[in-house]
C-alpha cells in the first residue's frame, strides 16, 4: 500500500510526495531528513493523504497532482476534508 500526500511548508507552499508510511515520512520532513525542498522550507503539517494500491499508481497520481496549480491542490485538500466529515 502506498500513499500520495500533500504537506504545507513554512512558506505556505504545498509539497507532494509518496510513501508507504505517512507519519514516518512527515517526521523525516520535519527533522529535515526528507529532501532538499522541505528541508529548506520546513514541513509544517499534512494537508492531504490519498491511498494507492501500488507504487506505480502512486507515482502516476503524484505526477498528476504536481501538474496542478496551487488552487487546484487546495481544492483537492478541501474535497478530501468534505469526504471525511
Amino acid at each position: 500500500m502506498y500513499f500520495v500526500y500533500l504537506l504545507e511548508c513554512g512558506d505556505k507552499t504545498v509539497y507532494t510526495g509518496i510513501t508507504t508510511d505517512v507519519e514516518r515520512r512527515f517526521l523525516e520532513h520535519k527533522d529535515r531528513k526528507g529532501g532538499h525542498y522541505t528541508s529548506a522550507r520546513r514541513a509544517k503539517r499534512i494537508l492531504y493523504v490519498e491511498e494507492c494500491p501500488d507504487r506505480s499508481s502512486a507515482l502516476k497520481r503524484e505526477a498528476a497532482i504536481k501538474k496542478m496549480t496551487r488552487l487546484r491542490k487546495l481544492a483537492l485538500v478541501q474535497a478530501g476534508r468534505a469526504e471525511r466529515v
